[in-house]
């Protein structure tokens, strides 16, 4: 829970303008040199953006030896004697979509450095109607705690697909990665091979709804082990339980370095005024990740410090109200003409990438989150980061020192307040973050703990007797 103190001195700041005390409202400054309105070609642009149609080419996959430069040759060596013993081995990792969403984009990252490890891994995407992703959205909201009527029909709905997932599939492989609900109840074709299944947990189920928890944990527990991205994520289950964070690829197209140049034209195609402090929340318009809160929370820190706000994001194929809530988004916008929204392809990771760089403060004000890997991103390209205070953030974010935890509406728009002041503060956080993310949340990392898993469900890791 938030401590009283910080509540207090964060709705006192609201009310009087003050950094704790001192701070009076301010003028915005001009912002074309006289004091007026945004030259028209801003405005225009933020309302008709130039996002790309078409998807571009996508790059060569890097290979091993690219991540020298960021871990060096000793973590490397390391993965490849980790592998040694799985030579030969065959893994099938399953998810709801290929595009859109944190683990399809670590899929598109983690199956070829496994494969050029010689841990052949393959990748399936299950297939279902409307019905079946309402349902699934349904319970992936349930799961986080909210409210939900769980019918006959609902169960129908879903047992059907997976069944029918199930006998459209081949499992021949030696390890089978299920990951999250969606497709759990793929498990009961380990009858028919030999080999060992893992269900990967990317949400939050701390407080799961007691219905959907107990239709889904009958099939969990029939896997050799599960996988969460935090320890209060866990549940009692009779399959072992292991610890893995979700992860970013640093040499991806979201997070590589890139050209200043291309990072401008990027702000010039969506209208963005870089001579004026950008605000950015990167998510999937999705009320858990509460982009109406930002709104408000930027209309509340406008009143004292100039800034223009980017929301940014799309949907992915599994989430059926995207466009319900960029609706919403939109109405709570109104008519400012500084809150850019802009409704992305799956294919725009470069342009996200770039409007991260561009940002002077990064926000992800999640009121539910498996773990946040925009977080992950922002942290790593050095940014200051605001993030709700909840699900996997609070591992990425230590308060003060990686980023800054959040609330509420009132904590947020003081952060950016704050950050927006205390220019030197904000620098050095990032800092810290950046050092974060490449001790604990990049690629290879993850790749070193599946090796791991791999083999002690295999039996390959000899187990110390005990007395």
């Amino acid at each position: 829970m938030e401590p009283r103190k910080d509540r207090v001195e964060e709705r006192a700041a609201e009310q009087t303008g003050s950094k704790v005390g001192t701070q009076r409202p301010v003028e915005a400054p001009p912002r074309n040199g006289g004091g007026e309105a945004p030259e028209a070609p801003f405005r225009e642009r933020r309302k008709r953006p130039r996002i790309s149609e078409t998807p571009p080419a996508p790059p060569p996959p890097p290979r091993l030896d690219d991540y020298e430069p960021i871990i060096g040759k000793p973590e490397l060596d390391e993965l490849r004697f980790l592998a040694r013993p799985l030579l030969g081995k065959t893994v099938k990792m399953v998810n709801s979509t290929s595009l859109g969403g944190g683990v399809a984009e670590m899929l598109n990252r983690l199956i070829p450095l496994l494969s050029e490890l010689e841990v052949v891994t393959r990748w399936d995407v299950i297939t279902g109607g409307n019905d079946f992703f309402e349902v699934t959205k349904a319970f992936h909201n349930a799961l986080h705690g909210g409210d939900y009527v769980l019918t006959k029909e609902a169960r129908d709905i879903f047992m059907m697909y997976n069944e029918q997932n199930r006998q459209r599939m081949q499992f021949t492989e030696d390890l089978f990665v299920i990951h999250d609900p969606q497709p759990v109840g793929l498990v009961r074709s380990r009858e028919r091979n030999r080999g060992k299944w893992m269900w990967r947990c990317h949400i939050d189920l701390s407080n799961p709804h007691p219905d959907v928890w107990g239709f889904l944990r009958p099939m969990v527990e029939e896997y050799d082990a599960t996988v969460f991205s935090s320890p209060a994520f866990s549940r009692q289950l009779m399959a072992p339980q292991y610890l893995f964070f979700p992860c970013i690829d640093p040499l991806s197209e979201k997070n590589k370095e890139l050209d200043p140049a291309y990072i401008q034209k990027v702000c010039d195609d969506f209208g963005i005024d870089r001579s004026r402090p950008i605000v950015t929340q990167i998510s999937r318009f999705d009320r858990l990740k509460d982009p109406v809160g930002v709104i408000q929370a930027y209309k509340l820190a406008k009143k004292y410090v100039d800034c223009q706000l980017v929301l940014a994001g799309g949907g992915a194929t599994d989430d059926p109200e995207g466009a319900i809530v960029l609706q919403e988004v939109m109405e709570a916008a109104g008519e400012d003409p500084d809150v850019i929204i802009l409704n992305l392809p799956p294919w725009s990771a470069l342009e996200i990438n770039a409007l991260q760089r561009a940002s002077t403060v990064v926000v992800q004000k999640s009121l539910k989150e498996g773990f946040g890997l925009t977080v992950t991103e922002a942290l790593w390209k050095g940014k200051p980061t605001i993030a709700g205070a909840v699900g996997g953030i609070p591992t990425q974010v230590i308060h003060k020192l990686t980023g800054v935890l959040v609330h509420s509406v009132e904590g947020c728009a003081y952060q950016i307040r704050y950050l927006l002041t205390h220019p030197e503060f904000a620098e050095q956080m990032g800092k810290n973050g950046r050092e974060h993310v490449k001790e604990n949340f990049l690629m290879t990392t993850n790749v070193k703990r599946w090796l791991l898993l791999f083999q002690i469900l295999l039996g390959m890791v000899r187990k110390e007797k005990t007395t």
